[in-house]
């Protein structure tokens, strides 16, 4: 028998088929010592049994069954009808003695009847690929036995809202399948709050998280009523890389109302904020900072993006919600990108002939909250009820979108709002059907004309006269310039793709590619450029020019991609390598095997010279601000040969730090039998080196014409070394990569990393494209996984 009441302390992200997302999420934040706000989940097993009791399932599913979603007068009245049975409807008496039993649990002597938020709780809602952001209703500072009856029937009738149909349908979700569980919590009387995003909605970027702050409850914030306050935080350095600060006049807070009211009323009321706070900094950098923390630690536990809601009373952070970011896969359109993008929405075409859009007016200004470029007439819509007006093609206007404008929305090729954040409800939606909106322009609806045709560039969040979109290429003069640009951008990877680079004259080029960083920085090339021996040249008295020749190529590299990460190999030349600079013949010994012989870390610590011109290099390097520079040690046979690299490293001031991380290569068999003992000493990240480690764990060499095809990194014995080595590294929360073509030649060496846990691979410039999409691939099945399991 199913239960009827379920208590946070009860529930973990698991239990979404009984308590759906927003209860399962909360359920979960509370069990890794999140700040939670008590309370309960009456069940979706509920929602269907009150349906089953009132015999009314299967008239709603059969009105639903014929409808066309977009037929938006048939929606609303199929929406209606849905809604009135359901309220009209009388709730079984066994679960309103459990409702109300379980609210009275969360009263105190002081306070019998404690104000609560009902909150809907859909069970194909907070998925990865689908938020079903604002789609049901919740209700704040409800209190009173008859307003939490009240309540809760009106948040299971809003599974059936208009704008809840049209987004399942749009989503190929099926209504009989949807329930709806009902979160009762207690309620936070909140002076500051807002929303929290652990990887920024716009950019894309992993390393910056996203808050938006206001005043009051969270709902002006949430519903895009106000423009809020966006503070950003580097996820690196843990510190605020930028803080936007608007205007705030108003704020919601809860009525003062000594009685219970008689019938479920809204008890918010809005009131004025003091002229000298609106424009202020609503939260301090601590509270931006302990957000940030605690944003973090939900993404970690996750291990994957979240949005959040969070609210701030007596000085306490509280999250009210988590859930995962839904549209980070979407595409991005590049300032500078000529492409016209593969999907067009078809729009009438302007009157006036496209223009450059350099010379362009701009008339209006705001804020991206979906990139994209188009270009359509205005339509200005005042309320929802007239969102019939949209036609296809239409830039929708309006003075905040909400949820509600969903089905309008998706015939539009733009949206402009006078209010709102980039996080706001519709600001998530129209991200996830991929079209351009610009929010907070604060005068759209006043500046704007129905009729009037404009270009939306919502990737700056700029509206231009008339349409002046470009267009670049000649099979398009023929075309409607007016388009929806949703391709051409990355693609969005958890797992970092970078790149292998030997060559300084081609970091440039390479790091204008979709890359995010050098995985493996080849000293061998500068040094042949150098062209001389360095034993040759220190003897001669000139190490420095050694060191200021190897710091100008190391340091154009770095600067080329900073800040992301540059991982510099230190020199693994091999003594026939050494022997063909000039000078080498005397100072390199003969060796049958070379590749097995005196490279690596043993050789720095025996000519510990040599070694100190590379660390001055680093040194100079770092001089020049270009932190992103860090180091791996190549070939290292035994835990004390990296425990000693390491004390040499420190007496030379370079330890690990925010801004310098030491990693190791993991190349030979010894790396993998001691890679916990290797994980042990403090170093920062460990890089497989696939073409080495097979041929050591094989026992043959890749040149060998007469063996070659045996040379292959999907050999059982390799991949069971690859997968004990991330997976050590996991459990010791250390970085873990791959260098060399293997997950780009291979797709199913790819699946294998990603499913193990690698944070990233690293490959040469030629494979970055087919890798990332390799990577993205790989990264959706185990994702789709997850969520069909």
């Amino acid at each position: 028998m199913f239960q009827h009441i379920l208590w946070f302390d009860q529930i973990r992200k698991t239990d979404i088929p009984v308590v759906g997302g927003k209860g399962a999420n909360l359920g979960e934040l509370i069990s890794i010592g999140i700040n939670v706000p008590e309370g309960f989940v009456i069940s979706a097993q509920s929602f269907f049994y009150f349906l089953d009791k009132a015999n009314i399932r299967e008239a709603i599913n059969s009105r639903l069954l014929s409808l066309d979603p977009n037929d938006s007068t048939s929606l609303l009245h199929a929406a209606q009808e849905a809604k009135t049975m359901i309220q009209n409807a009388q709730i079984p008496e066994d679960i309103e003695v459990e409702i109300l039993s379980s609210y009275h649990k969360l009263s105190s002597p002081e306070n019998r009847f404690p104000a609560v938020a009902v909150r809907s709780s859909a069970t194909a809602e907070d998925l990865p690929d689908a938020s079903f952001a604002g789609q049901q209703a919740t209700f704040l500072n409800v209190y009173g036995d008859e307003n939490i009856i009240a309540a809760v029937k009106s948040c299971w009738a809003s599974l059936f809202e208009a704008r809840a149909i049209f987004y399942r349908v749009q989503k190929h979700f099926e209504h009989s399948k949807v329930g709806i569980a009902v979160v009762v919590q207690r309620m936070v009387q909140s002076e500051k709050s807002g929303i929290m995003f652990t990887v920024d909605p716009i950019s894309n970027d992993p390393n910056s998280l996203l808050i938006e702050a206001g005043y009051g409850l969270g709902e002006a914030v949430v519903a895009g009523e106000i423009t809020p306050d966006e503070y950003s935080v580097n996820k690196k350095t843990i510190q605020i890389s930028n803080k936007v600060m608007n205007q705030q006049t108003w704020q919601i807070v809860r009525t003062e109302n000594v009685e219970i009211p008689t019938e479920l009323e809204d008890l918010n009321e809005k009131i004025a904020i003091p002229p000298h706070l609106q424009e202020a900094q609503k939260i301090s950098d601590k509270q931006i900072i302990d957000l940030a923390k605690i944003g973090m630690a939900i993404e970690q536990h996750y291990n994957y993006p979240q949005d959040t809601e969070w609210a701030i009373e007596n000085d306490t952070i509280y999250l009210v919600q988590s859930r995962p970011i839904t549209t980070l896969p979407k595409s991005i359109f590049p300032e500078s990108s000529h492409e016209i993008p593969t999907e067009a929405a078809p729009v009438e075409k302007s009157s006036s002939q496209s223009q450059n859009i350099s010379s362009a007016e701009i008339i209006l200004q705001g804020a991206s909250a979906s990139p994209g470029i188009a270009s359509g007439k205005v339509r200005i819509i005042t309320d929802p009820k007239d969102t019939s007006q949209i036609q296809e093609g239409d830039v929708l206007v309006a003075e905040m979108t909400t949820p509600d404008y969903v089905p309008a929305m998706k015939k539009s090729v733009a949206i402009i709002t006078d209010s709102g954040g980039r996080t706001c409800h519709a600001a998530i939606v129209s991200r996830e059907l991929g079209i351009p909106c610009i929010v907070g322009s604060k005068e759209a609806t006043k500046k704007l004309k129905d009729g009037q045709i404009v270009t939306v560039n919502a990737t700056l969040g700029t509206v231009y006269e008339g349409n002046v979109v470009d267009q670049l290429k000649p099979s398009s003069k023929e075309q409607n310039t007016a388009y929806n640009a949703v391709s051409s951008a990355p693609i969005i990877t958890g797992t970092n793709v970078y790149v292998n680079l030997a060559a300084p004259h081609l970091a440039e080029q390479v790091a204008q590619k979709d890359v995010d960083g050098v995985g493996l920085l080849r000293a061998e090339f500068i040094i042949a450029n150098i062209g001389e021996h360095p034993r040759k040249m220190l003897q001669e008295g000139r190490g420095q020019v050694f060191i200021d020749k190897l710091t100008e190529g190391v340091g154009s590299i770095a600067r080329a991609f900073y800040p992301r990460p540059v991982i510099y190999r230190m020199t693994d030349f091999k003594t026939n390598e050494y022997k063909n600079l000039k000078g080498g013949e005397e100072f390199e010994p003969h060796e049958e095997n070379p590749m097995m012989g005196y490279r690596g870390s043993s050789r720095y610590l025996r000519e510990r010279d040599l070694f100190q011109l590379e660390i001055e290099m680093i040194k100079k390097v770092h001089a020049q601000n270009l932190t992103n520079l860090w180091i791996m040690v190549p070939f290292v046979r035994t835990v004390n040969e990296m425990r000693e690299i390491l004390k040499v490293l420190s007496s030379e001031g370079l330890q690990s730090s925010r801004n310098f991380k030491i990693w190791m290569m993991a190349e030979i068999p010894s790396n993998v039998v001691l890679i916990d003992e290797f994980c042990k000493l403090g170093i920062d990240g460990v890089s497989i080196g696939s073409n080495d480690l097979t041929q050591l764990v094989l026992g043959l060499d890749r040149d060998n014409e007469t063996i070659l095809e045996l040379f292959d990194e999907r050999d059982d014995a390799v991949m069971l070394c690859i997968k004990k080595i991330i997976e050590s590294c996991n459990k010791h929360g250390i970085t873990c990569s791959i260098c060399g073509q293997a997950p780009s030649v291979y797709p199913e060496i790819t699946q294998k990393l990603v499913e193990w846990g690698i944070t990233s691979v690293s490959v040469n410039p030629d494979m970055i494209e087919q890798t990332r999409k390799f990577v993205a691939k790989a990264e959706q099945r185990i994702l789709l996984k997850k969520t069909l399991s």
